[in-house]
């Protein structure tokens, strides 16, 4: 008996420095981000707009350079960056040509579901008008998560330059036909929800009990 308990002591041990010692998680979060891309789409559709929102590799590298400053600065809590840089500021460092604006959460938490993120978000006028207006059709998003703190960043695009001007049509002519950019879909649609987190969340959960850090992307089925 003393030795079977000295056995579980010893388990029991092993399995909290198993978790104690896991570097801190840093996921693979596009499933995260891409959900955040198809809820903007949701909330400019409608809000009116007629544009699907596309996502920018600059705004996105703009996105990835705050976020990873905020979830290391832990006195940051809002836009403006440790180097006291702003939305603008970043990304206009990161290439894009146009006005930038930003949206910023942070989860004192491992993790944050789409539906929270929404939310806090949904719930902020000022980011409310930054999500929904229609001039902004292109998205930068990034996420990272230590154990207790998830940072969430998305920035909205609005590139510079008028279009082209049309060619005056002689009298008597029928005017050309008008090319329509060609719209990207979000990845995923727009129906990601709520059972999408919850999917992800136990076909990770044998892996976080084991004491894996990070989980696979994948886990077998």
């Amino acid at each position: 008996m003393r030795y079977r308990a000295l056995g579980v002591s010893a388990l029991c041990v092993m399995a909290s420095g198993a978790t104690l010692g896991a570097p801190a998680v840093h996921a693979d979060n596009k499933r995260l981000n891409d959900g955040v891309v198809a809820n903007v789409y949701t909330v400019q559709h409608q809000a009116g707009c007629t544009n699907d929102v596309t996502v920018n590799p600059q705004l996105r590298l703009a996105a990835q350079r705050h976020t990873l400053d905020v979830l290391n600065n832990r006195n940051l809590d809002g836009d403006i960056g440790s180097d006291g840089s702003t939305p603008q500021d970043r990304a206009d460092a990161a290439g894009f040509h146009g006005k930038a604006a930003e949206t910023v959460a942070i989860n004192p938490a491992m993790a944050i579901s789409g539906i929270e993120l929404l939310n806090q978000w949904y719930d902020d006028p000022a980011a409310l008008a930054i999500m929904s207006d229609c001039a902004n059709s292109q998205i930068g998003v990034w996420s990272d998560n230590s154990p207790d703190r998830t940072v969430v960043v998305a920035v909205y695009g609005r590139p510079e330059g008028p279009g082209p001007t049309p060619r005056a049509t002689p009298q008597g002519e029928a005017p050309p036909p008008v090319a329509l950019p060609v719209n990207v879909p979000p990845d995923p649609s727009p129906d990601y929800d709520a059972s999408d987190e919850i999917e992800f969340g136990v076909s990770w959960l044998p892996w976080i009990l084991r004491g894996v850090y990070p989980p696979p992307g994948m886990p077998p089925q």
